[in-house]
Formats: C-alpha cells, structure tokens, sequence
C-alpha cells in the first residue's frame, strides 16, 4: 500500500462519524490535496468552541463564511460578528468561477452557489436591526465588571440599584443612571445615608467618568429600549435553514470597550436565558467572533474571568464561540484551552517574536507522523489550513493540512440598492428600529425634585407670611403700648412741679394776707 493510500485510510478512518457533520475540505499530502480524504466537523461537538486563525489573506474569513454557510443548511442559526464588512454577500449566491471548481474537483465534493437567510444587525447609526439592552437587564455585578470598578464603588453600584428597585424606577439607560449617582450626594444624599448609609461624593464622581468614557464610544446608543430578545438570534426560515444573523460592526474598530461591553452582555443573556442542552446531537447556536482580540486587548482582568467563565459554562446550553483572529496567542491560555476545533491558516515569520510564536502555536496541535507543523504553518497557501476537531466521543480528530471547500453565496460584500432590499423585506427591523423613551428613573427624579423644590418654595413662603404677620402683630402692640402710657397734654401741666409749686407759692401769699 503507497504511503498515499495509507493517508487517505488514516484520514477516513479518523473522520468517520455516526452523526451528522459538515465536510470543509478534503487532506493534503506533501503539498496535494488527496481527493476524497475528507475533513469533516461533526455537528455534536460543534458546541465545544473553535479558533479559526491565520496571518492576513490567508482565508479566515472565507472558512468562517463555509462553516456559517453549511451551519445554515443543516437548520443552525449563526451569528457573525463582520469587524471589516465583508460578510454580506452571503445573502448572494456565488458568481462561480474555473478556480473554484477546479478547487472542488481536486477536493471531491460537488459545488453549488446559492444564497442563504440573512439578518443584517447593528449597534451604532448603521443600516439594520438596531440592538439594545437596559442598564437594568445588566445588573450592577456585570455593569461593575464592565466599567471596572473597585470593590467600593460596586458596592456604591449595587445601593443605586437596589434603591431604584425599591422605589420601582427602572434604570433604563445611561441617562437614568448618571441621574441617580448625581442625586444619591445631592438632592437626595439624606434620603440615602438614611436608609442605606452615606454615598461618598469620590465614588460617585469615579463612576460617573467611567460613564462617560463608555458614552464617548457610542454606548448611549446601545443602551435603552427596545431590548433585543436573544430567542430571535434563533430564528429559521420556511425552508428549514438557520438564519445567519451579521452583526455589521465596520465602525467600531475603534471602540473596542462597546465591543466587548455588548458581547459580554449578550453571552451573559444567553446563558441565563436558553435551557440547559446537556449532551445534545447538534447546536443551537454558533458565534462567531471576528477580530476577537478587540475584546481581550481592552479588557480588565474582571471582564476577563466574567468571558472566560462564561466560555467554560456556555456549551452546555448548545451555544459554540468561535474565535477568529490573526495568532492564537490574541487569545488568554484560559479561553484557549476550551476550544475544540483549531482551523489554522498560514503564519508568517518576518521577525524573530514571529518564529517564536509560530512554535508555541505549533504545540497547540496533535503530533502527526506526516507532518512537521512548524514548518507547514509557514508553507501553507491561500484557502488551506491545518484543522484539528473533535470526534463524537470528543478526542481530537488527525491533524490534517486540508484544502478548503469554497463559499456557496458570494465572496463579496453587498450593494446599497441589495442592502437597502434586503432591509426592507425585515420583520426584525420593523420590530426593534422604533426608539422608545418612556418614563424612567431620570423623568422619575426630575419630577421628584420638582415636587421637593416646590414644596421648599410653598414651605419658605409660608414662613415669610408667618415671619410678616409676627412683625405686623408686634408692631400694633408696640403702637397700643405707647398710647396707653402716653399722657394728657393738660394733666402733664396741672401734674408737673412746676405748676405744683407755683400753686403753692400762690396759696402761702393768700394765706399770709
């Protein structure tokens, strides 16, 4: 048996699956693909998270486009996070071309170009199904974490919460929540420090520019109504396939805290929305996550155990994350180790850090009689990859250098007039694009305010009135006494001793006559 032959039994007989799966492209061999030597992901395992990697122009972006495709047709609904805007053309169908069926013959597997359901979403001013969540829905745990506070202003954070529980004001966005942390050390410090102890006017402060640095990133538009209900990330359409859900996120490369603030949010809904899988035949939903060290670059080390804990606990409610980015390393080793499926593209020694990376990703990867993985990071061309899944009893799959399978829709992004169509045809914008703003804590605590300021002013009225009527009641006794004590003008003479003595004089004369 040639050593091809034997190859091709080793490959088979390591990909065989009583289950369902997608085939992504077929194994090569010192360089040729062997026909029919075919890499398959079996759908059980496709819940145990993934990492698809690989130097720019490599393919990432087209596997990630295979695997949501063919997530599609077996009934899985997908959601993609599209950092750089190249994901729309799968509501097209591929154009075709001599390359991709030569590509498809070499591997053995028929090609068809279709179109798949597609979902246009978005988190800024963009075009598409507008998603929302309330600073209520994040709790003050999560929105801690996110804003990376201290203990002590978490625990400021969760007074604020519990005080708008209490007096029934939900904290709706970021509007309501500034409001409340200016007026537990202002307006309302005494009812506060009365009922849950004195609010310190630093942590506030400290929390509030926290606030603001989200804000700057276009978090005021993510925060408020109407909520996106994560149950319509599951959606299928009339033929049975799984909508695949595009998060269009081309502007906000820059903003990497609104990233990661909405990610964790929605895994956080996820998880504590969607029923426990346990060991289950298929899915229920697979992300992909695009440029995915936006997410760990800027993350504090608290969001980075809320993921990593998240990650780890996810899988069992039939949820996969697939990681997408240029070198495994972007990743923590934590989240790392809990991926299952690696599609490694090609990687690039240009420097010395370069060379070293590439061994350490090589370790990550079975050893393989037929391979020197180092060596074929670096040989590896445009659309192939080296793949190692997990079977059905989750041991890890040969490791294969494999050819690609081509994307079915198109390769390409959509036009204005192909967007704009497929836009208007959408139940989901219809629904989540009206913005809401009904009364919340913010409207809640003007108007409380209001009523304390005017009471204030009826209170100081009153007293001026009180205050008057005193000096006016003083005044008339003040009046009645000096009229009382005042003296006849003709007894003031007959009394005075003057007139007395005179009197007298005038009597002792008559007397002595």
């Amino acid at each position: 048996m040639s050593n091809t032959e034997t190859f091709f039994n080793y490959i088979t007989e390591g990909n065989k699956t009583k289950g369902d799966y997608i085939p992504i492209g077929a194994a090569m061999l010192d360089g040729e693909t062997v026909t029919g030597a075919h890499v398959k992901i079996p759908l059980k395992t496709m819940n145990r998270h993934g990492l698809i990697a690989g130097a720019t122009g490599t393919g990432k972006t087209k596997s990630l486009q295979v695997l949501a495709e063919n997530l599609s047709d077996k009934g899985i609904p997908v959601l993609l996070m599209d950092i750089k805007g190249d994901l729309s053309g799968l509501a097209q169908p591929s154009p075709g071309h001599p390359k991709i069926d030569e590509r498809h013959e070499k591997i053995g597997l028929p090609f068809e170009a279709k179109p798949f359901p597609v979902e246009i979403l978005t988190l800024s001013e963009q075009n598409g199904v507008r998603l929302r969540a309330t600073v209520s829905e994040f709790g003050p745990v999560l929105l801690s974490r996110i804003l990376d506070l201290s203990e002590t202003q978490s625990g400021v954070v969760a007074v604020i919460f519990q005080y708008c529980d209490d007096n029934k004001m939900p904290v709706l966005d970021l509007k309501d929540f500034k409001k409340i942390l200016q007026y537990a050390t202002q307006e309302g410090k005494a009812e506060f420090t009365e009922a849950y102890g004195r609010i310190s006017t630093a942590s506030t402060g400290a929390i509030l520019r926290k606030v603001i640095e989200l804000e700057q990133q276009g978090a005021e538009l993510f925060f408020g109504e109407t909520s996106f209900d994560v149950d319509d990330l599951l959606r299928v359409d009339n033929d049975g396939r799984g909508y695949i859900n595009i998060l269009r996120l081309t502007d906000i490369q820059d903003r990497p805290k609104l990233f990661s603030t909405f990610m964790l949010s929605l895994l956080a809904e996820i998880y504590s929305t969607f029923p426990e899988q346990g060991d289950s035949d298929r899915p229920e939903l697979i992300m992909f996550i695009d440029e995915a060290h936006l997410i760990f670059n800027e993350a504090s080390k608290a969001l980075l155990n809320q993921i990593e804990s998240i990650v780890k606990l996810i899988r069992s409610k039939g949820v996969g994350l697939y990681f997408v980015t240029q070198n495994p390393t972007d990743v923590p080793e934590a989240v790392l180790g809990q991926l299952g499926l690696k599609i490694q593209h090609a990687l690039r020694a240009f420097t010395a850090k370069d060379r070293k990376a590439i061994k350490l990703t090589a370790q990550n990867y079975p050893d393989s009689e037929y391979y020197d993985t180092t060596e074929v990071l670096t040989s590896l061309g445009i659309g192939e990859a080296l793949v190692s899944a997990l079977d059905e009893k989750g041991r890890p799959t040969p490791l294969a250098a494999t050819m690609m399978r081509a994307p079915m829709s198109r390769m390409d992004v959509l036009t204005d007039v192909e967007l704009n169509a497929l836009l208007s045809r959408s139940k989901m914008v219809k629904k989540y694009n009206e913005t809401i703003d009904r009364e919340s804590t913010y409207e809640m605590l003007n108007e409380k305010i209001e009523q304390a300021e005017a009471e204030e002013a009826k209170e100081k009225v009153r007293k001026e009135k009180e205050a008057l009527k005193k000096a006016e009641s003083k005044k008339r006794t003040s009046r009645s006494r000096a009229k009382s004590t005042r003296m006849n003008p003709i007894v003031k003479v007959l009394t005075s001793a003057t007139f007395i003595r005179s009197v007298f004089g005038i009597l002792t004369k008559v007397m002595k006559k």
